[in-house]
Order: structure tokens, then sequence, then C-alpha cells
């Protein structure tokens, strides 16, 4: 490293990250990334690019098996489930390696540690100061267990499901969210038996409710057992396997929840902020306690350019609020970046921002929710059409999906839309 002080350090780069970073060297900023793993973050190496790579092929296995319905005959087909992780590897190579020439394109440099904030506003990484005018806090997101239980062993997150050695024959996943949903439909259309749950009334319970009553369906046609209202209790784990129970009793004595035991454990219940070890208290970053705040703890207190309360320190992604998502944290350090050098920004509207779930049936979505829309007061006004009312759902084979729109009636405004099918 040629020296200690920097226009621009950015700690962490995943989406938001590196594109933090690459943004601030193309306005001429002498830009540092200090990334204590792999370049490209979670999202990149473990989470949303391995997620898609193994869907991938799962999507593929289903086309084939479907093959008959549109007059081909295959034969002979099986999933070679150590050629489906060798794939993925090589996905995540490319792409990483891909940021790490952005990098070296862009003069960028990066070193590997743990960084910290000091009270005079420097980072210190593994021992060493560094000094810049903006530092951007881009650390992201790590998985959080469900009361009681701790990972370890054969209780996994998210990240180790994607990169299991084995094909488990029996898989268990808490929580019905976007990514607890992907890795059930994954795993169940490879062949693994799949046990879903979700401690709400429905699975996917942040998307619109007919949304997730078709996702529901779709999922158990692929087989996999769907318990909803359904918390996790007395999980116990050995070498060889997981077993609890989930559901609740009735109340009146007459029934209880069910127990099982499976090869693994998949807790996809909810993750907080990566902000441990950060210094954030020392430097004076104070954390978020507003309402949106309070449902993922550890949130960093910003405002609309991702300016923290320490002048000169930025925070975006996964660690303010916000949907957990690779866009907006790739946005946010746009945004961050350009306000740190001056130039006109604009926050960005949380609910407008699009979503989109990749497990089988896809799910894609923005705005209010029809439920959101009547709890803000709006005189909604709804429109659906089914897939099986226009050519391509019955030329692709999905006569099963929707398309929902929600508005507000008196002018006429899209407050949210929805899909759910191929």
């Amino acid at each position: 490293m040629a020296g200690t002080s920097y226009d621009c350090i950015v700690i962490g780069s995943g989406p938001g990250g590196y594109v933090a970073a690459i943004r601030a060297a193309q306005l001429g900023k002498r830009t540092l990334v200090v990334e204590r793993d792999k370049l490209g973050g979670r999202c990149l190496n473990y989470a949303c690019i391995p997620a898609k790579a193994v869907l991938r092929s799962a999507d593929l296995l289903s086309e084939i098996r479907e093959a008959g319905d549109y007059g081909l005959k295959v034969s002979g087909v099986e999933v070679d489930y150590a050629g489906v992780q060798s794939r993925r590897e090589k996905v995540v190579s490319t792409l990483t390696s891909g940021v790490g020439g952005l990098f070296k394109k862009d003069g960028i440099e990066v070193i590997e540690g743990d960084a910290s904030l000091t009270a005079a506003g420097e980072v210190v990484v593994d021992g060493q100061t560094l000094s810049a005018e903006t530092v951007i806090l881009a650390t992201g997101s790590v998985p959080r267990p469900i009361p009681g239980v701790e990972f370890g062993g054969r209780i996994i997150g998210t990240e180790q499901a994607w990169a299991l050695p084995e094909l488990p024959a029996r898989l268990a996943v808490v929580g019905a969210g976007a990514s607890g949903a992907e890795i059930a439909s994954g795993f169940a259309r490879l062949g693994s038996e799949v046990l879903l749950l979700e401690a709400l009334d429905r699975v996917l319970p942040t998307e619109d409710a007919d949304i997730s009553r078709l996702v529901e369906r779709g999922f158990k046609r692929q087989g996999i057992a769907v318990h909803t209202d359904a918390p996790v209790a007395d999980v116990r784990a050995d070498e060889r396997s997981v077993s609890f129970s989930y559901g609740a009793s009735d109340g009146d004595g007459s029934s209880g929840p069910a127990a099982a035991e499976v090869d693994y454990l998949v807790i996809a219940a909810g993750r907080g902020a990566d902000v441990e070890g950060l210094g954030l208290a020392d430097a004076g970053v104070e954390l978020d306690t507003s309402s949106e705040a309070q449902a993922s703890s550890g949130l960093v207190k910003v405002d609309g350019a991702l300016r923290t309360s320490r002048p000169g320190v930025y925070a975006i992604g996964d660690l303010v609020a916000g949907p957990a998502l690779a866009h907006k944290a790739s946005d946010e350090g746009i945004i961050a970046v350009e306000d740190s050098a001056g130039l006109q920004t604009h926050p960005l509207s949380h609910v407008d921002i699009p979503r989109a779930t990749f497990c089988t049936p896809n799910v894609g979505s923005f705005g209010l929710t029809e439920a959101q829309a009547q709890e803000e007061g709006h005189d909604v006004v709804v429109g659906k059409v089914p897939y099986g009312a226009v050519g391509g759902g019955t030329v692709y084979g999905d006569r099963t999906g929707l398309v929902k729109v929600v508005g507000e009636r008196k002018y006429g405004e899209l407050l949210g839309g929805h899909i759910v099918g191929s």
C-alpha cells in the first residue's frame, strides 16, 4: 500500500461497497476498499449469486422433467449434485474476479482485514491507522438465530445451505420469507424432502396476500410440506440429524406441536446489521431508533443522503433502514459518494424499490400491497389479470400466475404492482 491517507475508504466490498468504490474512483477520489473476507462480500460469494446459480439448475431440471408436455422426449435425467455445486463455484469465481478487475481498472486499492472507526474519525485495520475525508460503511448483514437456538453443526444459515456438500434427504427451513422460500423451492425440485415452517400466517408474509396464496399452492405442488403459524421449539442436534417440534397447541390440550427430524435445519428467519467491531460508539455514529428500524436491530441512523451522525461517515445497504436488496445498496453507494463530492442527490423511496423472489413460482413486486394501501387510508381499487387470460401463460405452460395492480381510485395513482408466475 502506497500510503495511509485517502479521499474515500469503503469498508466492505459487497454490491453496495464495490459500487460505491467504483463511483468514488470515477469522480477522481483516491479510494481504498477494506474487506475482511472475499471481494464481492456475502452477496456474491455466499448468498444472492450462489442462490441464483443453484436455483437455475433446479429450474432447468424442472423444464426437462416437463419436456413431454411440449412434445419432447427426454430420458435418463438425474441430478449430479457435485456438478451443481461445481457450477455454483464457477459462477461465483467469474463474478468476484470481475469485481477485482474493475478495481484494478479504476485504480482502487484493496486491503484485507478487520476495520474499525476511532474517536478521531480514522480507520484502523488490524492495527494500522488510515485516514480519509469520506468513510463509507458497507459491511452488510449477518444471520440471526431463532430464540434458544445457535448456529453450528447441522443447524445452518442460508449461506451454508447453498453450499451443502451433499444433497440432503430431509431439509427443514425456518422462515418463509424470500430466502427461505428460495431454499425450499430449490432443494425440493432437486430431490430433497423439504419442510417449510413460518411463524406468521402465510408464506412470503411481506408480499400481497393474493401472491402468497398462489406461491403456497405452487410449493405444495412441488411436494414441499408448508406449515404456517408454526413456531419452532425444542431443537436438538447431533452429528447426524436435527430434531425439533413445530406448531402450537390449540389451547384446550387436545393437540400439541408436531415433531420432526431432518438432516439439516436451515434458519432463514431474519438478519441483523453487521456492526460488531466497527467502533460506532467510539466514533459517535448513532444507531437508528425509528419504528422502521425496530424490526432489525443494529441499524445505523442516516439521513436521505446516507450521512451518519458523524461528519464524513456514511452507511449504506443492510446497515440502514429499507429492504435488504443488492440494487438498493448499490444505489445508496452512489448517493453517498456523490453527496460526499458535493453533487446533488435525492433520497430513495423505499416502498417503490422493486423486489424479486426467485423461488418457483417467481415473484416480483413494488409499492404497496392491497392491505398496506387500505391501512394508509387510500380509496383502493384493485386490478387482477390471471396468466391464463393471456396467450403467454398458455404458450409457456403457466396458467396459474397472476398480475395484480393496486391503485388509488380518485386520481388513478398506481400504488403497487405484484406478479407471481413464470
